[in-house]
């Protein structure tokens, strides 16, 4: 593999990275998480320890590129509710950014759910007819 292989991990890795602060943060402080959207859902606690799965799983699954289709989807189950519920600008135009954020992390999803994880992942190792699935996805610099 040249250099350029690595890319998609790269890539990968810093779309995590959110997901595991998220993930981790939420864990770590999950009852100042948890009195926070009380009183915006009926169920706090499901709804949390929901967030936290997804942000987890989704991250791990992006970083090794594994099951990387499903990671993707299952983080743009998570992201769309987060952004209408959480995220409503037009109620607080201090939520754009982080509402426009959110909808870029959706957009990167179906593009890792589109093309997969690439060269450098545990799907490629387990996809033996990788590289002619995959070569339209690839080009040079």
């Amino acid at each position: 593999m040249n250099f350029q292989s690595y890319f998609p991990l790269i890539g990968r890795i810093l779309l995590s990275l959110t997901f595991f602060y998220g993930g981790t943060k939420n864990l770590l402080n999950y009852q100042a998480t948890r009195d926070g959207i009380a009183g915006m859902l009926p169920f706090p606690d499901l709804a949390l320890i929901g967030n936290i799965i997804c942000c987890l799983l989704g991250a791990i699954s992006l970083v090794l590129g594994f099951k990387i289709r499903w990671g993707a989807t299952l983080l743009i189950i998570f992201l769309i509710p987060t952004n209408v519920i959480f995220h409503n600008f037009l109620a607080d135009p201090q939520e754009t950014i982080p509402f426009l954020k959110n909808l870029g992390f959706i957009g990167a999803m179906f593009y890792i759910v589109y093309f997969g994880a690439g060269p450098a992942s545990l799907d490629r190792k387990s996809t033996p007819d990788f590289d002619q699935d995959y070569t339209y996805a690839r080009r040079e610099l």
